[in-house]
């Protein structure tokens, strides 16, 4: 690439070190990917590429390591047994190597945690799909990166073209990194009071860019429509049927629509894309909610969707740079047009009066806090019922390579995102767009939510009503042309491991040998 590598902070930020805080068992807090080639990917050549690229991010060669006296936040440190066989598996699908076995096994793996002895991140490689395809399964901690962040790492790992740069050999052991200097007291105490003001001055810009912001002639206008939507705001919000206590066993599915579709519905009926998402998504819901036997007249959706901080960068700098932005919708508008309408709205009003930068202050505030106090909040939040859930669901859309990726030779057809659920959160939905098409990933508590797969059919149903709605003709799906493999698939041996255990324990993972799932 001729891109120089990010600059990347040392010290992990307030809400990168809440996401290490807040997972547990029922919350792994991993952001993910499905993605499906057009050929199997061979193991080795795979590994040695993957491995020529990770000077370019630094960050996956670093553990997450928490401060001496604990007064500050963790710091991420060079891993001193760092082996990339630890983090890169082979694993083989059941026959038929469906869709739904390649779900049932992401939904596996989405079940774990990662490692926390190790950079935060894994890769699996999955054979034994029918009609002669390839995927990975990757998963990198969300204190490591957000889904912009998670985006632009796809690029790196991925190439732009069929033809892979020949990878950089690389020694057979590497110089063990300098040992870390511990930080004395008075040091420790620097860096927390650093910290707390930083985030101090980034609370006072944002309130005075917020207040300067509202008393503008918009600002204003804002607030009067602001006061249109207080009655729905003011309800008290409600608890569906996928918002109970998650147990951490995963469901994930997907679906994909075309993205000429999108732009087509927003010619020809006006809002954005987000609001294209929000309404079929919202809409889908309140069948699922229907199905399960609940009425949805006069009850709303409490939608929390991450937004962006970065301004002049894709997404090269690691880490947590979001907030978000909290809209409720109505679940009783049956009529496409109208939802989507409703949609764009609402969530117009929300940004015009601020409502991310608020949440983004609400955080620079808490930072201010003590790290140990933070520490505390974060790690008490899933120990305390609440008597009404502060929102019922996490819809996030992340934009994607506009053109083709491949690996090894290998073109990606499709990539479908995960988003973490947990809590009282039972389901998740995350888009990212890629090559012309929004991929939809659905994820679920498998206690809470077991039937996912049926929010994902109404999906595509919902979607399919918006196009017909807009007088859009469905885009023809073109079938997909296999690249030629470079040469054969390397001969792969089934062992009787469970997957578990081949994705901790360091000596199995050495072996490039698949498991079955």
């Amino acid at each position: 690439m001729d891109k120089n590598p990010p600059v990347l902070s040392r010290r992990l930020s307030g809400i990168d070190a809440a996401f290490l805080y807040l997972e547990r068992k029922e919350i792994p807090l991993n952001i993910a990917a499905v993605a499906i080639f057009d050929g199997p990917i061979p193991f080795r050549e795979f590994v040695a590429n993957i491995d020529s690229k990770l000077d370019q991010i630094p960050r996956y060669r670093q553990v997450a390591v928490p401060p001496p006296f604990n007064l500050g936040y963790p710091t991420w440190e060079p891993a001193p047994d760092f082996d990339i066989k630890r983090h890169i598996f082979r694993v083989r699908l059941k026959a038929p190597g469906g869709e739904a076995e390649l779900e049932a096994l992401a939904g596996r793996l989405l079940s774990q945690t990662l490692d926390r002895g190790k950079p935060l991140w894994e890769i699996h490689i999955v054979e034994g799909l029918r009609d002669g395809r390839g995927a990975l399964i990757v998963r990198i901690h969300h204190a490591l990166a957000d889904g912009v962040a998670g985006a632009a790492l796809l690029r790196i790992m991925l190439d732009p073209t069929p033809e892979t740069s020949q990878p950089i050999p690389k020694p057979r052991s590497r110089p063990a990194p300098p040992p870390r200097a511990e930080q004395t007291l008075a040091e420790q105490i620097g860096s927390a009071i650093q910290s707390a003001l930083e985030n101090a001055v980034a609370a006072e810009a944002g309130l005075l860019s917020l207040a300067e912001g509202l008393l503008s002639d918009r600002g204003k206008e804002a607030l009067q429509e602001l006061t249109t939507l207080l009655p729905e705001l003011l309800l008290p919000p409600e608890r569906f049927p996928f918002n109970k206590p998650c147990s951490g066993d995963r469901k994930f599915c997907w679906a994909e629509v075309d993205f000429h579709d999108v732009q087509a519905i927003r010619a020809a009926l006006g809002g954005k894309v987000n609001d294209c998402i929000l309404s079929v998504v919202v809409r889908a819901i309140a069948r699922y909610i229907r199905l399960h036997g609940e009425k949805v007249d006069g009850r709303f959706l409490r939608v929390v969707c991450p937004v962006n901080l970065r301004v002049d960068e894709q997404g090269e700098s690691l880490g947590n740079r979001i907030t978000f932005l909290p809209v409720v919708l109505p679940l009783d508008v049956r009529d496409p047009v109208a939802m989507l309408r409703a949609v764009a709205t609402r969530m117009e009003i929300m940004k015009s009066v601020r409502a991310a930068e608020l949440i983004a202050i609400a955080a620079s505030c808490l930072g201010t806090a003590p790290a140990p106090m933070q520490e505390l909040f974060w790690r008490g939040i899933p120990l305390v019922p609440l008597p009404l859930p502060l929102l019922n669901i996490i819809c996030t859309n992340v934009p994607g390579p506009p053109t083709p990726l491949y690996t090894v030779g290998r073109r990606l057809l499709a990539s479908y995102p995960h988003v973490p659920t947990g809590y009282e959160l039972g389901l998740g939905v995350a888009v990212q767009s890629y090559d012309g098409k929004l991929f939809f990933g659905v994820t679920a508590d498998a206690h809470v939510a077991p039937d996912a797969a049926r929010l994902r059919d109404y999906i595509r149903t919902c979607f399919e009503e918006l196009c017909k709605a807009a007088g859009v003709k469905r885009a023809a799906k073109p079938r997909a042309k296999r690249t030629k493999p470079a040469k054969p698939p390397e001969p792969a041996a089934p062992i009787t491991e469970p997957l578990a255990a081949v994705a901790t324990a360091s000596e199995e993972a050495a072996q490039p040998e698949p498991v079955l799932v």
